[in-house]
């Protein structure tokens, strides 16, 4: 792995950061959780220091960076549902987009010449094709989809005219949890399918809304690729590694390249929880889409990466195990 770097980890108190910074602790680097705690969690921070301090806030970046001197910038700070962002888009676009402006500047400031962005399969919007290659169009379908749209931009028309090197990673829908149970998914509210399945099942929430019934799917339900955030946690590794030994700047999809229906998600967690999950259907939502899985090649191919947790009885399992510690 070579030497130990010190990464700035953004958002490293929620869900895939803190997995992130445990993956980077086991590879013998040091993580600097910057975070607000607004979504995150104080008690996820369990592998380098927390330094609280707003996206938005240049004094809080200056401190950070000035304190810490990180080798790498790893930016996962971020609003990210899609059905607040259709309710809510200001929200989005300050965090999102002037939030990360906020950050490139201070990176530039501190002369921290090297990133890896929290992207998103939503910059794709509903393709055409399937399994989706990188270089689909982009018609992102929501305000979140375009405020990460934005981001990719910004990064590359800043790497075009200074030392920036980048890589943006565009996950498909993250799930599962920590094998060890060390962290999970705790969301406020929740809104992922999989945990809310879970909670239904376990009598911890309330019954599943499935949103949407008539989508142009086999069994009408949208299609998703599920994929475990341990594999999201390594592929982070893997691209912050492949910078360093001057891998060329870009994109990459982090799927399984075949998806699951939310029926078939249903089915999983009954048979784990030997427990049919009550839920009801409800309309979808405006910038939900019939179907998305990704074509993962390119980053199999340039970032030595592939998905090994992510069969859904894996996914399924974890998270499964995770929110068991609740009852």
């Amino acid at each position: 792995m070579g030497l130990s770097k010190k990464i700035l980890v953004t958002g490293g108190a929620g869900y895939i950061g803190s997995h992130v910074c445990k993956a980077l602790d086991q590879a013998g680097h040091i993580p600097v959780t910057f975070d607000n705690l607004s979504t995150g969690h104080r008690d996820f921070v369990k592998w380098g220091p927390l330094c609280e301090g707003d996206i938005t806030n240049p004094d809080d970046l200056d401190r950070a960076f000035a304190t810490y001197e990180p080798d790498c910038v790893m930016h996962f700070a971020a609003s990210s549902y899609v059905r607040e962002s259709v309710l809510d888009p200001m929200k989005y676009y300050t965090n999102n987009c002037i939030g990360s402006l906020r950050l490139l500047e201070a990176m530039q400031r501190h002369e921290v010449t090297q990133i890896v962005f929290s992207s998103t399969c939503a910059v794709y919007g509903d393709c055409p094709t399937l399994p989706i290659e990188e270089s689909a169009p982009q018609l992102p379908a929501s305000p979140y989809g375009r405020s990460k749209q934005f981001v990719e931009t910004a990064i590359k028309d800043l790497a075009a005219v200074t030392g920036l090197k980048w890589v943006a990673l565009r996950y498909f829908n993250a799930a599962g949890a920590d094998p060890e149970g060390e962290v999970g998914e705790s969301h406020d509210p929740e809104t992922h399918i999989i945990p809310r399945a879970i909670q239904a099942a376990l009598g911890l929430g309330p019954a599943l809304e499935v949103y949407g019934s008539d989508f142009e799917t086999a069994d009408g339900t949208a299609i998703r690729d599920y994929i475990h955030v341990k594999d999201l946690a390594a592929a982070h590794i893997a691209a912050m590694t492949y910078l360093q030994q001057e891998g060329a700047s870009g994109v990459y999809n982090l799927g399984t390249g075949k998806g699951t229906s939310v029926l078939e998600i249903l089915r999983a967690v009954e048979k784990y929880t030997d427990t049919a999950v009550p839920h009801a259907f409800v309309a979808k939502s405006d910038g939900d889409v019939p179907a998305l899985y990704a074509s993962p090649v390119r980053a199999q191919t340039d970032l030595k990466w592939e998905a090994r947790y992510s069969s859904i009885d894996q996914i399924i399992e974890t998270a499964l195990a995770w929110h068991k510690k609740s009852l």
